[in-house]
């Protein structure tokens, strides 16, 4: 049942073009959910057109919100520097959210991520697929459990499929992996070093992965 925050919700109905520019212009435009009415503005993908590899985190956070662009906080620094352990250059790849707008609640002055819902998941779906549309890349990354269910469905666990080459409607080539923001999470130091070192294996799987035939 449609909400009363979803009265002004129009279909997401991305331009039928190859040029991202166009596609990311019709985006800051998108009221395919309630989201847009709380965020500063939409946060779309960014990258190369051409770009082998593709990685899809949830959605942006209070950074990425204020700067307009992907991956910008902690957890886009922890990936930069994984991907760059693992031997790609964040320039190289071509990054973005499964959901375009920040989904938070305040607590005092600050604004607090609260996960999207499945709903807000597939209002924001046609988006994601015009960036596959246009860029194809090799392979994709799902950082997280909203990315991997956004390309696999909600009975996709990360855990459980984690690490492994796997395929989807969407992409030929699919590898998950936890999404950064859970390593700044994580309770000590130890754990902290365990699940870094887990994430960029992961992410060499993946860049193994898109170069083979």
């Amino acid at each position: 049942m449609p909400t009363k925050n979803d009265e002004y919700a129009r279909p997401a109905t991305p331009p039928d073009s190859s040029n991202l520019s166009t596609v990311r212009e019709a985006a800051e435009n998108c009221t395919a959910c309630h989201l847009y009415q709380r965020a500063t503005q939409t946060v779309f993908g960014e990258g190369p057109k051409k770009a082998t590899i593709m990685l899809v985190g949830e959605q942006p956070g209070d950074y990425e919100d204020v700067a307009g662009k992907p991956f910008v906080g902690p957890a886009g620094k922890i990936m930069d520097r994984a991907l760059e352990e693992a031997g790609l250059d964040r320039k190289e790849v071509y990054v973005t959210n499964a959901v375009k707008h920040f989904k938070w609640e305040p607590r005092g002055k600050r604004r607090i991520h609260q996960k999207p819902n499945s709903r807000e998941v597939a209002a924001c779906r046609p988006w994601l697929e015009a960036e596959l549309r246009i860029v194809r890349p090799k392979l994709l990354v799902v950082l997280g459990s909203t990315a991997g269910q956004a390309i696999f469905g909600p009975s996709f666990r990360v855990t459980r499929e984690r690490g492994k080459v796997l395929s989807s409607k969407l992409a030929l080539k699919v590898v998950a992996t936890v999404h950064p923001s859970s390593l700044l999470r994580q309770p000590d130091e130890e754990s902290r070093h365990r699940e870094y070192k887990n994430f960029v294996a992961d992410l060499r799987v993946a860049i193994t992965a898109a170069d083979a035939d």
